[in-house]
C-alpha cells in the first residue's frame, strides 16, 4: 500500500546500523510511510485502521491518530485528511468495487490516483473529491502500486500481473506496451526526479530500473535481497535507490551501476519484514515501516 503526502551524500558501506529513531504506536503492520515535503513530518498508515503523524526530528507523535477507515489502510474507499487539524476533508472518495491498495498525489496536489484490486486505476479531483473520467483499465489483476511522474503528466502502475504500465494522466489512456521483465508481481514503482527512469521492486526478489521512454530495462535485475522487495524509492538527486525487503533488510543502491553502496542492515523483524521505505526531501534520512508495527528513521549520510 502506498500513502502520499501531496542532497544525498557520496556512497558508503555502513559499519553499524544507522538507526536514529524507532517509533511505536501502531498496533498493526505499517504498510506505508512518507515524509512531508519539508521533511519535518512523517505519515504512516497501518493495518490498525489509522494514520499517524510523527515529528521527523524527534520521533514523537504529533497528534492523535487519524481515524475514519473501518478497515486497515487498504480499503474500498479513499479518504483525504487535513494534517494540521486531523479532520477528514469532504466525503470518502468512492468508486472502486474492490480493495484500494495504493494512492498517490500529483506533484501539484490537485489530483489523486488510486489503484485497486478490481484491476483499475482511478483519478480524483483532490479539491472536490469527484472522480475524473472513467477508470483506467489495462492490468489483468490487482494494482499494487501507483506513482505520478514529477511533471504530473504520466502515471506508472505495478500489478499482480507482473507488469508495469504507463498512463497519460490527462487523457486517462495507456502509453505503449506494458513493461515486462519481472517474474512475479510488482509491489512498488517510483519515478526518478527527472522523470526519465522508473524503479520497481517485485516478489521475484529483484529491483529493476527502466527507461520511461523506451520502456526497456536499463539496470538489473538487481539481486541481493533474499525475499520479496516490498518498496523502492529514488533519492531526491536521483543518484541512489533505497529498497526494503521481506528479508527484513534495507539496502541503498547506486542508481547508475546497480552496486549496493549501503547495507544491507536489519530493519524490521517479522514474517513480512520491511513494508515501506522513503527518502527525506534532503536525502539525508530514510523512513521505514514494517510488520513489527514500528516506524523507524535511519541516517543515510557519511559520519
Amino acid at each position: 500500500m502506498c500513502y502520499s503526502y501531496s542532497t544525498f551524500q557520496p556512497p558508503i558501506l555502513f559499519t553499524a546500523t544507522p538507526l536514529r529513531h524507532a517509533m511505536q504506536g501502531h498496533t498493526g503492520d505499517v504498510n506505508s510511510v512518507s515524509f512531508s515535503p519539508d521533511g519535518s513530518q512523517i505519515a504512516s498508515g497501518s493495518e490498525d485502521n489509522t494514520i499517524r503523524i510523527w515529528n521527523a526530528n524527534t520521533g514523537k507523535e504529533i497528534r492523535e491518530p487519524l481515524r475514519g477507515h473501518m478497515l486497515s489502510i487498504h480499503s474500498v474507499t479513499v479518504r483525504l485528511w487535513d494534517v494540521q487539524t486531523g479532520q477528514q476533508i469532504g466525503q470518502p472518495l468512492e468508486g472502486h468495487t474492490n480493495w484500494v491498495y495504493c494512492v498517490a498525489f500529483s506533484p501539484d496536489g490537485n489530483r489523486v490516483v488510486s489503484g485497486s484490486w478490481n484491476e483499475t486505476l482511478r483519478l480524483w479531483d483532490a479539491q472536490t473529491g469527484q472522480a475524473i473520467g472513467e477508470p483506467l483499465r489495462g492490468h489483468s489483476t490487482g494494482v499494487n502500486t501507483v506513482a505520478f511522474s514529477p511533471d504530473g503528466k504520466h502515471i506508472a502502475s505495478g500489478s499482480h500481473d507482473s507488469t508495469i504500465r504507463l498512463w497519460d494522466a490527462e487523457a486517462g489512456q495507456p502509453v505503449g506496451d506494458p513493461l515486462q521483465g519481472h517474474r512475479s508481481f510488482v509491489s512498488s514503482v517510483a519515478f526518478s526526479p527527472d522523470g526519465m527512469r522508473i524503479v520497481s521492486g517485485s516478489k521475484d526478489n529483484t529491483v529493476r530500473v527502466w527507461d520511461a521512454q523506451t520502456r526497456e530495462t536499463v539496470l538489473g535485475p538487481l539481486r541481493g535481497p533474499e525475499n520479496w522487495v516490498r518498496s523502492v524509492a529514488f533519492s531526491p538527486d536521483g543518484k541512489y535507490i533505497v529498497s526494503g525487503s521481506s528479508d527484513s533488510t534495507i539496502r541503498i543502491w547506486d542508481a547508475q551501476t546497480g552496486r549496493t553502496v549501503a547495507g544491507p542492515w536489519d530493519a524490521h523483524g517479522g514474517y513480512w519484514g520491511v513494508l515501506s521505505v522513503a527518502f527525506s526531501p534532503d536525502g539525508m534520512r530514510i523512513v521505514s515501516g514494517g510488520d513489527d508495527t514500528m516506524v523507524k528513521i535511519w541516517d543515510a549520510e557519511i559520519d
